[in-house]
């Protein structure tokens, strides 16, 4: 009890009155820890710690440096035109897809920060073209980043908690996707679709496409992380397992020759000096939960969690883990979601730690940090970032019950994302896919009608 106050007064106090970065305050209270609990400075542990998270740390610098090379190659602006172009007379279809593009950065690097400075970043000047306030948009921009970060191939949390309990990330990419791009869909058409005013969007405010100057070389290393993906998934015993950090290496080796010149050393060395503050913190949460299980503290919030009335321990996760997520989503992940994966043991742990990593996630929207919101307040030009926190409250409160709700009926989704007969299950999900696009459509044309219902009003 006293070593983990020890660390927690001590992670507290570096952080928010000294000023250190959290990766710096979270090894600095696991050494005091140990050193509390009587165990010196066990290297040993400190080490074992971080090298507990090296599948995670080598997946985000290898994820970063191919966004970065993508990005230089001229990929990302290209796809992001191109989807503007064709899409533009179909509102509700383009906000979704452009949500869709905003989150693909972070699904790849599993970072909300990524993914609200590239894509998020390119597609932003779309959405205020088509009359989004900018303060909406970057509220969209900051929603898609944190999505983005929870939904598959990479869900850093997810791995986080999984590293705490001994459970391998394998079967997670159905429950994510199931949680994350419903409430994707639903959080774009309720931020913008009200907002939609635009006929056209004006070309000067597009990304360059560079699809004549290259043609379709420029798409190889998508294809070719696509494929790589598909491969080792759909064909186990043939195609052995590459790894996520190969692959991503070798998608990027291949994207210095498909587009625009780059100095690839440069952009791989700026894309892991990016990504080293996020590697940072995940060695420090490796030590400080390392530190926690050798002192006992781990097993201490694990017993009195146990003993919560499920109903408070619902309420106990919406409030705990958002608010230690305004220090390190990553942390609050470690920390908080790892002894909660343990007190919900006998339901399926891939449900739940992918709830509660969604929720851990919510974080980057809580003060004073709030990186998510702040960076997209940034990209959107407004100096308070408070007027882009105030539009996701719904949005992330929604979030939040979302992610309780999958939790408590863990026993439906067990059955139904686990169940035997595959090909009954993808029909049912292709269907659902297809009543979502039609509602789509029809809100297209809802949104076309009114807009020719106004300009008939105004004539």
């Amino acid at each position: 009890m006293i070593p983990l106050l020890a660390m927690v007064g001590a992670f507290a106090a570096m952080t928010f009155a000294f000023k250190l970065p959290v990766s710096i305050s979270l090894v600095g209270a696991a050494i005091l820890g140990a050193l509390v609990a009587g165990q010196g400075v066990p290297l040993r542990h400190l080490v074992e710690g971080t090298l507990g998270y090296l599948d995670t740390l080598l997946i985000i610098a290898t994820a970063m440096i191919f966004m970065r090379t993508i990005q230089a190659s001229g990929l990302l602006d290209t796809i992001a035109h191109h989807l503007i172009t064709a899409f533009e007379r179909r509102p509700a279809s383009l906000l979704v897809l452009m949500m869709l593009f905003a989150m693909s950065a972070g699904m790849i690097t599993g970072s909300s920060t990524a993914a609200v400075l590239t894509t998020g970043a390119i597609v932003a000047p779309a959405f205020m073209a088509l009359g989004i306030p900018k303060n909406k948009t970057g509220a969209i921009i900051a929603m898609a980043g944190i999505l983005g970060m929870i939904a598959p191939p990479v869900n850093i949390p997810v791995m986080i908690i999984g590293g705490g309990v001994d459970m391998p990330y394998i079967g997670f990419g159905l429950p994510l996707l199931i949680l994350t791009l419903p409430l994707a869909v639903a959080i774009v058409l309720f931020l913008g679709l009200k907002s939609v005013r635009a006929t056209s969007i004006d070309r000067s405010l597009l990304p360059l496409s560079y699809h004549r100057q290259y043609g379709w070389k420029l798409y190889l290393p998508l294809v070719m992380l696509i494929v790589l993906i598909v491969l080792e998934r759909a064909f186990p015993r043939i195609v052995p397992s590459f790894g996520m950090p190969l692959v991503f290496m070798i998608s990027a080796l291949v994207a210095p020759w498909t587009g625009r010149k780059m100095n690839p050393w440069t952009v791989a060395r700026d894309a892991v000096q990016a990504a080293l503050p996020v590697m940072a913190i995940l060695a420090g949460v490796g030590m400080f939960l390392q530190i926690m299980a050798l002192t006992g503290g781990r097993g201490f919030i694990v017993s009195l969690l146990i003993g919560l009335p499920l109903g408070l321990l619902y309420l106990s996760i919406a409030v705990s883990m958002p608010l230690f997520g305004a220090v390190s989503a990553y942390g609050s992940a470690s920390i908080l979601g790892v002894p909660f994966v343990l007190a919900l043991l006998g339901t399926n742990e891939i449900i739940v730690a992918s709830a509660l990593s969604l929720i851990a996630a919510m974080g980057d929207l809580m003060p004073p940090t709030a990186l998510a919101g702040l960076f997209a307040a940034k990209v959107v030009e407004q100096p308070n970032y408070t007027q882009v926190l105030s539009h996701c409250l719904i949005p992330a409160g929604i979030t939040v019950g979302v992610s309780l709700g999958y939790m408590a009926t863990a026993g439906f989704w067990d059955r139904f994302l686990f169940w035997d007969n595959r090909l009954a299950l993808y029909g049912i999900l292709l269907g659902s896919i297809g009543l979502v696009c039609m509602s789509i459509l029809m809100l297209d044309h809802w949104v076309l009608r009114h807009r020719r219902e106004s300009v008939g009003a105004q004539l």
